[in-house]
């Protein structure tokens, strides 16, 4: 048998089937990353990287993990070494990585985006990060013309309710041919398991929604106000990070009084938070619904687990894990709630415990209404299950217990500009999956038509018609 080339056209792809798919039907389609966390300033005011460190390691806490798993000093990672010595740490790291997407998303990266074909290893590294610092100095390698190489029709941001979206005004003001949407993040409105940050959080949401905000009446009506305005700035879809889904009893005056405890700085026991967070995220979906959002939930993150490093360096810097707490109940219970009371909008839901694929797709179909195809989204393989055998088990259960034709299909979620290729590694694991099953005669030959239909759809055409973009 010939051994194949790494990283050659037929990557991932294991029959001729499978890569007549992915070339004729996935491979040029635009790209709709509708969950991301790109700054939108950066696009604005199109941003030039001052070298490949720069761009590829600062905020990417997967490649974080990575090297502090491989014996990287934390002053190499998220200290103040010299840009270069961080880079070739990572180098240093990455032949360690074989098996961790981490070492096909890195090398699908440097491939499609700068033309470097070698693996990438210490004794390489030097001339790597000199070519790619080099192309990033020049207007090909900024921000808008790299998103336009990679076609990139639609993204949208995750934005807090406070955010005044003023790039994203810029943004639309400037066309730069790809629309760059805000997404309505309002996790920071529920966080109150922390008083004093969150009564912080308040008096800024209290200064943008021009309100004062002393109740919980007053608190959903600037979050409505807020809602109103990012609507009025071409915001369509929420997205919440949720550790499960909050569907306790509740009064609305209990509500208020876990409110004035928290506004006057006391601490709520977990059967108070749940209450609290059990109404607000019901008048949240609310909210969604009214103005024909998609809502997202994201589920099972447990965060910030290392209270060492977070003193020292905070959140979102790779300490965050898969949680194990109960999804199923609550689940049903909120989103029963709200299809009973006719205010259930389009929704997708993500997991990061792997146990719970399946039970968050037979969950979800509860809740299908016949309305319109594919209401209710398992949404696409998220963070630690964003790799080739979390992907192809996200499309398996999807297949088994739900209509894979009817799926949105991939996004990023990623900080980086060069994160784009996730969606060709995603296509083609898709077309290898499908491929193979027609080889193998599980699905017909005859309805290559609709299966090409299928693929394309799943790429690209049914976020398109989800959304609205």
């Amino acid at each position: 048998m010939m051994r194949r080339t790494f990283l050659d056209a037929n990557f991932l792809l294991q029959t001729d089937t499978a890569a007549e798919l992915f070339r004729k039907h996935a491979e040029k389609l635009p790209i709709i990353d509708y969950h991301c966390h790109l700054d939108p300033k950066m696009i604005a005011r199109n941003y030039q990287f001052a070298d490949l460190t720069e761009i590829w390691l600062a905020g990417d806490h997967y490649k974080w993990r990575a090297m502090r798993a491989n014996g990287v000093p934390e002053e190499y990672i998220t200290g103040n070494k010299p840009s270069y010595e961080k880079f070739e740490k990572w180098a240093e790291t990455i032949p360690y990585t074989m098996r961790n997407p981490l070492y096909h998303w890195t090398h699908m990266e440097l491939n499609r985006i700068f033309g470097i074909q070698e693996t990438l290893k210490l004794s390489n590294a030097r001339h790597i990060y000199e070519e790619c610092t080099a192309k990033l100095q020049t207007p090909e390698y900024r921000p808008q013309a790299i998103m336009r190489r990679m076609r990139v029709e639609v993204v949208a941001t995750t934005d807090d309710p406070a955010d005044t979206l003023e790039y994203h005004r810029e943004i639309r003001e400037n066309s730069f041919g790809v629309k760059v949407l805000p997404a309505w993040r309002p996790d920071k409105a529920m966080a109150i398991g922390n008083p004093k940050a969150y009564n912080e959080y308040l008096d800024k949401l209290s200064a943008a929604a021009d309100q004062t905000i002393g109740t919980y009446k007053e608190l959903v009506d600037a979050l409505q106000k807020r809602h109103d305005y990012f609507e009025r700035e071409g915001c369509t879809l929420s997205d919440h990070g949720l550790t499960t889904f909050y569907a306790d009893p509740y009064t609305d005056a209990e509500v208020e009084t876990i409110f004035g405890k928290v506004r006057a700085g006391q601490t709520v026991g977990k059967d108070e938070h749940d209450r609290f967070c059990s109404a607000l995220l019901y008048d949240l979906a609310v909210m969604d619904c009214r103005s024909g959002w998609v809502q997202q939930f994201h589920i099972g993150a447990i965060r910030n687990n290392n209270a060492r490093m977070f003193k020292k360096i905070g959140p979102d810097t790779g300490f965050d894990s898969i949680d194990d707490v109960t999804v199923a109940v609550p689940m049903n219970r909120f989103f029963s709630r709200l299809d009973e009371e006719e205010h259930l909008a389009k929704t997708i839901v993500y997991n990061l415990n792997p146990r719970d694929n399946d039970l968050i797709v037979t969950n979800l179909y509860n809740f299908n209404d016949g309305s319109v195809p594919g209401k209710m989204q398992y949404g696409a393989a998220w963070w630690f299950l964003d790799q080739y055998k979390g992907i192809e088990n996200q499309l398996n259960s999807l297949s088994s217990l739900g209509l894979l034709s009817r799926f949105v299909g991939m996004l990023t979620d990623s900080r980086s500009f060069l994160s784009y290729p996730r969606h060709e590694y995603f296509r083609r694991i898709l077309c290898n999956i499908i491929g193979n099953e027609i080889e193998h005669g599980l699905l017909p030959a005859s309805e290559f038509s609709f299966i090409n239909q299928m693929v394309e759809d799943i790429c690209y055409y049914n976020a398109k018609r989800y959304f609205g973009w």
